[in-house]
């Protein structure tokens, strides 16, 4: 197995030379240059050239390595380690100059994801975990909130872009939520709410409809910060499955529970 400590740092430099490259691009931002993918699937050339960056960067630093990206870069060799990558984790928000954006890097080894940078460019915040060794936040150790129920905490959520035959339900977990909790809150970057789970900033977060290169870094600064990762149902296929939920300990049964009184696969 290669030194995880030593491509943690390479990684983090990554991305945020990517991340600088973001951040300039913003400042003379066309919207004639935004292309539809699909229904409200947005992307620039930023995430395409961010990605271009990033992967140019990370197959000298891993060379053994597969790709999952978002915008199309993707080799599928059975290798055993696999960089799972978000250029630009926002890009709506980054379209339309809302301030939270970030790169997301993760990296799996065989079935387990086992390194995750999470670099948001505005606040130039670095999350990042490697397994085994803890999550930080800029240098400092972080851990997830201490709150023991759902009505001392702060839910974060995603709202769903495709995938509306699940509205109703979504909407019932929503109003039961703002009932029973300090709040409910939608950044538009399930990279961040991840790390902001981490971080102690909000105590749990849920969405569905998401892919891996959305979760991948931000499930293991999660699991590090002493969190914990699950599918809807409480299973592990949080990568892949499209449905997360991720919290501290203390609450996650309870946040579940609300999510499945409505909730049908």
């Amino acid at each position: 197995m290669v030194d995880l400590l030593q491509v943690l740092e390479h990684t983090k430099a990554v991305a945020k030379e990517a991340g600088a490259f973001i951040r300039e691009e913003r400042k003379n931002f066309d919207l004639n240059k935004v292309e539809q993918k699909g229904l409200n699937d947005l992307v620039s050339y930023v995430d395409k050239e961010a990605e271009k960056i990033i992967v140019s960067k990370l197959e000298v630093i891993l060379p053994e390595a597969d790709f999952i990206t978002e915008e199309g870069t993707a080799s599928r060799d059975g290798k055993a380690y696999t960089w799972i990558i978000d250029p630009l984790d926002g890009t709506t928000n980054f379209i339309h100059g809302l301030p939270v954006f970030a790169v997301s890097i993760g990296l799996r080894y065989e079935d387990e994801i086992v390194l995750g940078v999470v670099y948001e460019i505005n606040q130039d915040e670095c999350f990042y975990a490697v397994k085994g060794q803890g999550a930080y936040l800029n240098g400092n150790r972080i851990h997830v909130s201490k709150a023991k129920s759902l009505g001392e905490s702060l839910i974060a959520t995603g709202f769903p872009y495709s995938g509306f035959s699940k509205i109703d339900d979504y909407l019932k977990i929503l109003r039961s939520l703002m009932e029973k909790c300090h709040g409910v809150r939608r950044v538009g970057s399930a990279a961040m709410d991840l790390c902001y789970v981490a971080s102690g900033r909000a105590e749990g977060f849920f969405e569905y409809n998401l892919k891996p290169y959305d979760v991948a870094a931000g499930a293991i600064i999660v699991m590090e910060a002493g969190g914990k990762m699950t599918d809807f149902r409480q299973g592990k296929d949080y990568l892949f499955g499209g449905d997360v939920l991720a919290s501290n300990n203390h609450i996650h049964e309870e946040l579940d529970a609300e999510i499945q009184k409505v909730w049908r696969k």
